[in-house]
């Protein structure tokens, strides 16, 4: 009779130990799956802040790299400006009238600038010639404020002799473009960018070298 019960006591305690056994491992196993789960889920964090950090960081080189294009294109369109200004700027007379015996009337001076700057000062001669192309009188007038791609006139006097006009360049001052051209001023050999008006630090030239002895 006793055996009857001592196999069974044995078998429920073997199933007890076995289950405690079981659910202690399972707590364990949910642990160690927890556990690593916040490490997967901190791995996956840290490696978004530093692909945001990457993208932020290339985002600032690259606008250093186009501030430094920009400038540098900046610098270079001024430059071809000043060395090719006589493609970009230029002085007609607009249409005028005139008289039987001779004599212009409502003549106008225009000034176009094609650069992507605008001219502070542009002084023009104009000379009221005869038909025998002798020159009656010479004048001068100064446009300001010439807009980039743009044009400005102003109205010359009316002559009472002449027949016909021919209008010339005197000088250009351009603060922005760094411009300042003289007809009377001829240009420096050697120099490649001659018409500067402040010359940047590449096109003034060195001090001669002095003889200590």
């Amino acid at each position: 009779m006793k055996r009857t019960y001592v196999y069974p006591a044995i078998l429920l305690l073997l199933i007890v130990v076995f289950t405690l056994g079981y659910c202690q491992q399972q707590r364990y196993v949910r642990k160690v799956l927890s556990e690593n789960q916040r490490l997967w889920n901190e791995n996956r964090d840290l490696r978004k802040s530093l692909d945001q950090s990457g993208a932020v960081s290339q985002q600032i080189t690259n606008h250093q790299e186009l501030r430094q294009r920009v400038a540098g294109q900046f610098i270079e369109r001024r430059a071809y400006y000043r060395r090719n200004w006589q493609q970009f700027i230029t002085v007609t007379a607009g249409d005028y009238r005139t008289g039987l015996l001779g004599g212009i009337k409502d003549l106008d001076i225009i000034v176009r600038n094609q650069t992507e700057y605008p001219l502070d000062n542009v002084v023009v001669s104009v000379s009221y010639m005869r038909n025998n192309n002798e020159v009656f009188k010479t004048e001068r007038y100064t446009i300001s404020n010439i807009p980039e791609k743009g044009t400005r006139s102003i109205a010359a006097s009316n002559s009472r002799k002449g027949s016909k006009v021919a209008v010339k360049l005197i000088s250009i001052t351009s603060q922005p473009m760094n411009f300042c051209w003289a007809a009377d001023k001829p240009a420096p050999a050697g120099n490649p960018d001659p018409f500067e008006c402040v010359p940047s630090a590449k096109n003034v030239p060195a001090p001669p070298a002095q003889d200590n002895q």
